[in-house]
């Protein structure tokens, strides 16, 4: 229903209001070093979702998800052939982003919250079964956390209602679009920086696109601008779910 209850000041004073704690919620988890051991698998599932935009893109593109991997230092990788190139580098950061700002405008917007739950959980149970891969060590990473993350998803949709799921979609989209943000501006000042694993090395996403895009321009510029891609992405979701219905006085 995108009428009656979309612009209800109930569920827009709701919306408003579970935004605001997990805003909260979320700023503690970054910030209390004790609450750390709570947030790793938040930074997993960022680095999940970070994967999965590159080989999602590549099929979008014409290619093929050959597999991916999430690592247990939060960093990971996706292995893809054919596609566009151009666009698959950056979807990791831009696709975070891009994740967590739709799912926060819709959040605020569609009343079948514990709906969308149960169609995002299914789709990353889906997802990890067929294209997640175990690391170098033998560790299905990547799957745990997907179907994990999944599973709870799915759970939550069934059996809490709709303010409980309200807030833990806000806390995933929050977590996921940020850490997309912060992470890229950590990547400015660390573009050259590559990792290892087996026998190969693997450059950050934005050396890659410096590299084989466009090796005139260095990769702390491509940085930046997804940088600001990103942020943009979250402020227009902020904007129209949040700041606009303010302003017409919805609330």
């Amino acid at each position: 229903m995108f009428t009656t209850d979309l612009q209800s000041r109930e569920f827009r004073r709701n919306a408003l209001l579970l935004t605001v704690i997990a805003m909260g919620v979320v700023y503690v988890l970054w910030n209390v070093p004790a609450l750390s051991p709570l947030a790793y698998p938040f930074r997993l599932f960022v680095t999940y979702v970070h994967e999965a935009g590159h080989s999602l893109m590549a099929v979008i593109t014409g290619g093929e998800i050959r597999g991916f991997t999430v690592l247990s230092n939060g960093s990971g990788f996706a292995t893809t052939a054919g596609g566009i190139r151009a666009l698959i580098l950056p979807a990791g950061y831009l696709g975070a982003a891009f994740f967590g700002a739709v799912l926060f405008y819709l959040i605020n917007t569609v009343s079948f919250t514990r709906t969308l739950s149960v169609i995002l959980g299914t789709g990353l149970v889906l997802f990890s079964v067929f294209f997640a891969r175990p690391d170098q060590f033998g560790l299905p990473i990547a799957l745990i956390v997907g179907v994990l993350f999944g599973l709870g998803l799915v759970w939550m949709g069934v059996k809490w209602g709709q303010t409980f799921n309200m807030f833990a979609l806000n806390v995933l989209a929050l977590i996921t679009s940020l850490h997309a943000v912060f992470d890229l501006i950590n990547l400015i000042q660390f573009t050259n920086i590559a990792m290892r694993v087996g026998g190969g090395e693997i450059r950050n996403d934005a050396a890659a696109f410096s590299r084989e895009i466009a090796p005139l321009i260095p990769p702390q510029v491509w940085a930046l601008l997804w940088a600001f891609m990103a942020v943009m992405m979250l402020g227009t979701a902020v904007y129209f779910s949040v700041i606009r219905p303010i302003q017409r006085g919805e609330f």
